[in-house]
């Protein structure tokens, strides 16, 4: 399946981190810290060594047709767990408060808890079992890179459903990001319920 995009010569995840591990080991990440709209969302991902679908790969490294095939068949031969955290808590808590916040709940959502997590970026999220933090973790772990693929895939169908609803911002398309056209549409409509009034650019509006 051709589905990558053409990117520089870089790291391509592999399982290396999990076999180190050993165990029931999970990559966690989360979709969704930029955009000015929207929840944060997480997964949790444990692979199956025997049935891992071909072409994981960084979310971002990928054509959305392809994230959302991968993203079905990681549903049916991974254990897979989804958690967010609401546009009140990202205004509460801050973004970065929040995606932790979403990925223990991810977690929480296996059905076993993992004995080892590996976990993108480099802040614990407090996740209660052994944990590593891995810097650009989606492109060096497999199961961060399924883990990036579902939660990029959860956000994209969410955002598309609250476009349903609020068609003026183009979220169908931008998923929250603050594109030009979004920018627009705040400047002549004015704010959502599903607006982060912490982030600058909104409470700029709101001011």
């Amino acid at each position: 399946m051709d589905g990558a995009i053409p990117q520089p010569a870089r790291w391509q995840p592999d399982l290396s981190m999990e076999t180190a591990a050993g165990g029931r080991v999970a990559g966690i990440d989360e979709a969704g810290r930029g955009p000015w709209a929207g929840p944060v969302v997480a997964a949790a991902v444990i692979l199956n060594p025997a049935n891992i679908p071909a072409g994981l790969d960084d979310s971002k490294r990928l054509r959305p047709a392809v994230r959302e095939h991968l993203s079905a068949a990681l549903l049916t031969s991974a254990e897979v767990g989804v958690g967010a955290a609401s546009v009140d808590e990202i205004d509460r808590l801050n973004v970065l408060q929040a995606s932790l916040l979403a990925m223990r709940r991810a977690v929480a959502q296996l059905a076993d808890r993992p004995v080892f997590c590996l976990v993108d970026g480099n802040r614990d999220p407090g996740l209660g079992c052994a944990t590593e933090l891995v810097v650009k973790g989606d492109q060096r772990s497999l199961s961060i890179a399924a883990a990036s693929i579902v939660a990029k895939t959860v956000r994209d169908r969410l955002m598309r459903r609250l476009a349903a609803r609020y068609p003026d911002y183009g979220w169908e398309k931008n998923a929250g990001y603050g594109v030009p056209a979004h920018r627009h549409a705040l400047e002549l409509v004015g704010i959502s319920p599903h607006h982060r009034k912490s982030f600058r650019p909104i409470l700029e509006l709101i001011d």
